[in-house]
């Protein structure tokens, strides 16, 4: 899976997307009516002083102005973001908003009442989170609420059923045919008479006085009956019941209590290191009842990215957004691990992006990333494109991804823009408009002193636009060092190695991410995703294992490093 850098907001239906940044801003970008399902789990309105969870200063940022004041202004804050859900919703789609008992009834009545409408309310949805919880003066609070909205009564719908109880089939399926299978006895007719078929006597067995009808017509009654689906009772005159088995039956169609889906614990496979991780079950879930494959889901408080995560092994398209650098980076490092080649594509927009992977990497694909952060469109033709990489209204642009281009540069991009379309290349410099745009790293002192001398001259007007004015460059994390450590061995060569990496970055290295089984053509797979220390203990079995650490910044950019090791007899480290 690719996730790349991106600035620009395309339609939501045409990306996976994360975003960094205040979500109310984000979202006034977005097209009104482009999402089918948002499921928000919003700074519970509680004891604040837990709240900050990665400590960027975007999270602290957006701490102290929702703590500004009371529970008005809690719910002022969380209103005018939510009236921005409402706008963003397709009419056939749905709201899960989770909270706590802390401003539930506040939420409900003054946001979600008001803005979506009392008709619209679906469920108040009960997650039952543990099976106690301690309180000295009152019952234990062991429940979210997840209150469920529609945008209109023509919102989407996916019945789920669920397996019953053992203390549900003990109940009710208390018979047992000859093969020793229990079932439960249904009713073969139905309220009413007819004068059809069904209202005739079956079996010499009249219903139709008793103000009913066979539910079933008498060639099925009979089928039903030849395949022993039909109960016979002992009394004389008893009536004959419908034999039902549990695997017959969908299941128990869900309920607004959901007591079968835990909190994770702290040695679950699924917990990242991120306090307020919801269970991927719980949004499994919420995503399979109120939306289908390719619907798009927004989660404007994405945190630890759990919504993205599901929304994208489920099929669905995504956008998450938060105020935190670092929070976009786990979610990003989430996807990475669970996606393949035949994923979507993800885009990630940060504020600053790393130079030395602009600079040095896939070059098609940064042409038309910088081309249209400049705000043009690219060309999609690659090869023999005649120096044209885009254009921005009409106005030729050209991607050098090269430092102190020279003037042979301009020289060539000025014969390309008089071939593209001369009669534009003449209007523009009897107007004295710019004929074209060239866009690199930095310019050298003879392509300047070159476009400068064709403006006075000649009338003609190039501008020369530097990578760093188009988008925030930063240098990122310096190159990692790691130390290797044996700490211990068994008889069978198996060792128990110690790993410690190192790197530093102006903007502070935030935390670290490990995968021990890299593989170059699958990318990284973090089989650690928060490390803040950058130390590890990991087991090996005796072979050779390539091992690639991350080294995230409070700028949310990267550096790795990729190692191999030899365990042996001795560890050994294979450059």
């Amino acid at each position: 899976m690719r996730c790349i850098a991106a600035r620009l907001l395309p339609p939501a239906s045409l990306m996976n997307r994360l975003i960094l940044g205040d979500n109310l801003e984000i979202m006034k970008t977005l097209e009104s009516e482009s999402v089918d399902l948002i499921y928000l789990d919003p700074p519970f309105f509680s004891n604040r002083d837990y709240e900050v969870i990665w400590g960027d200063e975007g999270e602290i940022r957006s701490f102290e102005d929702r703590w500004a004041g009371g529970i008005d202004h809690y719910i002022a804050w969380l209103k005018e973001r939510v009236e921005q859900m409402h706008r963003l919703l397709k009419k056939t789609g749905s709201l899960f908003l989770h909270c706590d008992w802390h401003a539930d009834a506040y939420i409900r009545v003054d946001i979600l009442d008001t803005i979506f409408g009392i008709k619209n309310f679906r469920n108040e949805i009960v997650w039952k989170r543990n099976s106690a919880h301690n309180s000295a003066d009152r019952c234990g609070n062991i429940h979210d609420s997840i209150f469920y909205y529609q945008k209109s009564s023509a919102h989407q719908w996916n019945v789920i059923y669920q397996n019953y109880s053992e203390q549900y089939l003990e109940e009710f399926f208390d018979s047992v045919d000859e093969n020793g299978r229990k079932y439960k006895r249904a009713d073969l007719t139905g309220a009413g008479t007819t004068r059809g078929i069904s209202g005739k006597p079956w079996r010499n067995i009249d219903v139709k006085a008793k103000g009913r009808h066979w539910a079933y017509v008498p060639d099925e009654l009979e089928r039903l009956d030849k395949m022993g689906k039909i109960h016979w009772p002992q009394k004389k005159g008893g009536m004959p019941r419908l034999k039902v088995y549990p695997e017959d039956m969908k299941g128990l169609p869900l309920q607004d209590v959901w007591d079968d889906i835990r909190v994770l614990h702290n040695l679950s496979k699924e917990r990242i290191g991120y306090p307020t991780q919801k269970p991927e079950a719980l949004l499994e879930r919420i995503i399979k009842i109120a939306s289908k494959e390719e619907s798009v889901v927004l989660d404007p408080f994405m945190g630890g990215g759990t919504t993205v995560a599901v929304a994208e092994r489920l099929g669905r398209r995504f956008i998450g957004i938060d105020q935190s650098t670092i929070a976009v980076k786990v979610a990003e490092l989430r996807l990475q691990k669970q996606m393949d080649m035949f994923s979507e594509l993800c885009t990630v927009h940060f504020h600053r992006f790393n130079y030395n992977k602009l600079r040095y990497e896939d070059a098609f694909e940064f042409q038309d990333w910088i081309v249209q952060q400049f705000g043009g469109v690219p060309n999609t033709k690659k090869r023999g494109d005649g120096g044209m990489d885009g254009k921005k209204e009409g106005i030729p642009i050209q991607v050098k991804r090269s430092d102190n281009v020279g003037r042979n540069v301009i020289d060539n991009f000025l014969s390309a823009i008089k071939r593209d379309d001369k009669k534009l290349y003449d209007k523009n410099v009897k107007e004295k408009k710019p004929v074209g745009s060239m866009i690199a790293f930095s310019c050298g002192s003879g392509a300047r002193q070159e476009v400068a001398r064709l403006k006075v001259k000649e009338n003609i007007i190039i501008e020369l636009v530097e990578v760093n004015k188009i988008v925030a460059v930063a240098e990122g994390p310096a190159e990692i060092t790691v130390k290797i450590r044996e700490l211990s061995r068994d008889m069978r060569g198996n060792a128990e190695i110690e790993f410690a990496a190192k790197a530093k970055s102006e903007a502070a290295i935030n935390f670290y991410a490990w995968d021990f089984d890299f593989d170059e053509k699958k990318g990284f797979k973090a089989t650690k995703v928060i490390d803040s220390e950058g130390k590890q203990t990991h087991h090996f079995k005796a072979g050779e294992y390539v091992i690639a650490v991350k080294a995230v910044d409070n700028d949310g950019l990267e550096s790795i490093e990729v190692f191999k090791i030899k365990v042996n007899g001795v560890v050994k480290k294979l450059q």
